[in-house]
């Protein structure tokens, strides 16, 4: 079993002292950032994900981040990097191939983002987790998760992803995809997902399929909607914090966790979808072990994906 230590690292355990760089590849953007030990966010870049790029273009938004980033004063003081990228990802051959980043297909980002490094002038350790792992990583440290042993923290934006704590340490598996439940399947003959399955959380409960499933332009026009009383709009979210709902609680049932965490963009909507899945939690949270879970908001809001990478690279970066 893979797992990592959660602990902030300190400079005598080998942490070091420094910067460390953060990336968070998602969707719809591109975000870094560089972090101070405690967390704390010093200079931080985006760009917007390309949609129609091959997969080198989609590098080169990337590298105008690190880029941007590399104009800061602190970036002398950078000792490490950490990528959080949407998944699937293969950690231990440093690929990513995102569902949401079609271009992206085994797409060797740790090679090429140490490549660029070296040519910024900061050829630093890299390494590569899920960004629900990344998410899981920062609210277990900073977060809404923090003090509890076991948890489940999960990402609902554009896609659906997570990660899990275990006995107190992070469980990315042998790949870094261990608590990926946006593919986990819910519908068993439902509707196709681009990963090749059916029914699963993502295809039902994320921001993009919230909006196609009402024909709306995206999450945050449906939240709107079902405010004023839409009922496709309340129906849609009803239906997310169902499916949502299910995952979690088959999430508890194999592996007893006491909090699930939810963060994204998606989650931003509040009480339109933490009404309907605690709601639904209930029927589907049976077993006396699993009744009590709490269903809580991230703490750590857009910055969870940078502070996660920043977290992982502590503790796996080499010194």
């Amino acid at each position: 079993m893979t797992t990592i230590d959660l602990r902030p690292p300190t400079a005598a355990e080998g942490a070091g002292p420094g910067i460390t760089l953060a990336v968070d590849i998602g969707g719809t953007k591109i975000a870094g950032a560089l972090v101070r030990e405690d967390g704390a966010l010093l200079v931080t870049a985006r760009r917007p994900t390309p949609r129609t790029a091959d997969g080198d273009g989609v590098m080169g938004a990337l590298e105008e981040v690190l880029g941007e980033l590399a104009q800061a004063a602190e970036w002398a003081a950078v000792r490490r990097c950490g990528i959080g990228s949407a998944g699937p990802i293969d950690a231990s051959r440093g690929t990513v191939s995102p569902v949401n980043i079609g271009a992206w297909r085994g797409y060797p980002v740790v090679e090429r983002t140490r490549a660029a490094l070296t040519r910024l002038g900061a050829p630093v350790p890299t390494v590569l987790v899920g960004d629900g792992v990344a998410m899981t990583a920062a609210e277990h440290w900073l977060g809404a998760a923090r003090g509890h042993r076991n948890a489940l923290c999960m990402v609902v934006s554009t896609g659906v992803g997570g990660g899990l704590v275990l006995d107190g340490r992070l469980h990315p598996g042998p790949t870094g995809n261990a608590g990926h439940i946006g593919h986990i399947s819910v519908e068993l003959d439902g509707e196709d997902c681009p990963c090749g399955s059916r029914g699963c959380v993502e295809i039902i409960a994320s921001g993009t399929s919230i909006a196609r499933h009402t024909g709306r332009t995206d999450a945050a026009a449906v939240a709107e909607a079902a405010r004023a009383g839409d009922p496709a709009a309340l129906a849609a979210f009803d239906r997310a914090g169902k499916a949502l709902a299910a995952a979690i609680a088959a999430t508890a049932t194999l592996v007893e966790i006491d909090i699930c965490v939810i963060g994204g963009g998606v989650a931003a909507a509040g009480d339109l979808l933490f009404g309907p899945l605690r709601q639904h939690l209930k029927t589907y949270a049976a077993l006396d072990f699993v009744r009590h879970l709490e269903i809580a908001p991230a703490a750590l809001g857009t910055d969870a994906g940078v502070v996660g990478a920043a977290a992982a690279a502590l503790q796996l970066a080499p010194a």
